[in-house]
């Protein structure tokens, strides 16, 4: 959905009270992070933020044409680590994107007197009420590994994408483009935080995968999913990686693998 719309949440609440939706209690949840400088780069201006007990997971990707990338990664990383829990769906998804804002502002506030900006990408993983909420700006991205079944939940935002939904490039020629990696939003650059927000509810043995486009770049969606259907979340987290460095590493590379079991 485009946004966060508070009424669509809201209007979610009522029916999950209707139908009495799956508790946080039926998921136990297991995960990994790992995060690599790359072959290339001397900075890594990459950050994690990995708390299964929350069930909260976000990736921030420090925006490299930007001043302090890392600084900024930081800081989108921090606001998950002050993160309070309400009693609703809507009060949970407010309280992130409170956070999030609050780093927006942080970050555009930040080395003003320099002439300098900071920026980054977010995108995070919370689960609440049997659903999986997804919240994101910018091109690090979310999978989801169903029934061995690779999917993309988020949408990137950049130029490229755009130009593929007008019809001006198709996926293969976007790769390809310059503007593959312009954004067109992201944590503190422009005057005004857009976050996209998406759910679905979560199915026992989803496996889920939050990465940087270090990550992705390297690595076809073939080896993504071969590589996420092995070995526990550790084994796959850093199967994952060492694949992304030995493809090349040009970027900093950074990866959450999130099981969600059964009780």
């Amino acid at each position: 959905m485009p946004y966060i719309d508070f009424n669509q949440l809201v209007e979610l609440e009522a029916q999950c009270q209707l139908n009495k939706c799956q508790s946080t209690t039926d998921i136990t949840w297991r995960s990994a992070a790992l995060s690599d400088v790359g072959r290339v780069r001397e900075v890594n201006e990459d950050a994690f933020y990995n708390d299964s007990e929350q069930g909260l997971w976000a990736v921030a990707d420090g925006m490299g044409g930007l001043a302090r990338g890392d600084y900024a990664s930081g800081v989108v990383v921090d606001a998950f680590f002050h993160y309070m829990k309400a009693s609703s769906i809507a009060g949970c998804v407010r309280d992130i994107e409170i956070r999030l804002r609050e780093a927006h502002a942080n970050c555009r506030n930040s080395f003003k007197n320099k002439g300098e900006r900071v920026g980054s990408t977010v995108a995070a993983l919370y689960y609440y009420g049997g659903f999986g909420f997804l919240f994101w700006a910018g091109d690090s991205r979310v999978y989801r590994l169903r029934n061995d079944e690779l999917t993309l939940l988020t949408r990137d935002h950049t130029v490229a994408q755009d130009k593929i939904a007008s019809g001006a490039l198709t996926p293969k020629q976007a790769a390809r483009h310059p503007s593959a990696h312009v954004l067109t939003r992201a944590v503190g650059v422009h005057q005004t935080l857009h976050l996209d927000l998406d759910f679905d509810p979560v199915q026992a043995g989803d496996r889920f995968l939050l990465c940087s486009d270090g990550l992705y770049n390297e690595l076809s969606d073939e080896v993504l999913q071969s590589l996420l259907t092995q070995g526990e979340v550790q084994e796959a987290v850093k199967a994952l990686v060492d694949k992304a460095l030995d493809q090349g590493g040009r970027d900093n590379i950074t990866a959450i693998v999130v099981d969600a079991d059964g009780t």
